[in-house]
């Protein structure tokens, strides 16, 4: 027999994916906030404005990307890159799972030598700037 709907389903999903990296990118070339048109024409005119609609307010929905009214219509801003696009992604999955550990667990054992060595930077880092537990910074007086 042929392919299951899950195949048809996850080429969708993959192709969503990009088509929100495409305009996140297209975001990221305006000089300022831009409409959904200057959106769509920065794309080449491809896809029809209400696609390009529905991919902004996918982006707004997930905290990729800001709204503001100008008129009757939005002009959209980036809130993050690709990057930060993808770690929204991360964490709505991670949300979502009922065991955190579990799933923290073997996503980290599942790490390269190399990755594993910059999450552990990164974790320093980020403890290294925070206070110490039990501690106030305003109240260090003396």
């Amino acid at each position: 027999m042929g392919g299951t709907p899950f195949g048809k389903e996850r080429s969708r999903r993959r192709g969503q994916g990009q088509l929100e990296a495409q305009v996140l990118a297209a975001l990221h070339r305006s000089p300022g906030p831009a409409t959904a048109a200057w959106v769509q024409e920065g794309l080449g005119g491809d896809l029809a404005y209400t696609t390009v609609m529905t991919i902004l307010s996918r982006l707004h929905a997930k905290g990729a990307v800001t709204r503001e009214r100008s008129g009757r219509a939005y002009v959209w801003t980036p809130a993050a890159d690709e990057a930060g696009l993808a770690a929204l992604r991360m964490r709505r999955v991670l949300d979502g799972e009922p065991d955190r550990d579990a799933v923290l667990t073997s996503f980290v054992s599942a790490l390269s030598a190399h990755d594993e060595q910059l999450l552990r930077t990164l974790l320093d880092r980020a403890t290294a700037d925070e206070p110490a537990p039990g501690t106030d910074p305003e109240a260090r007086g003396g």
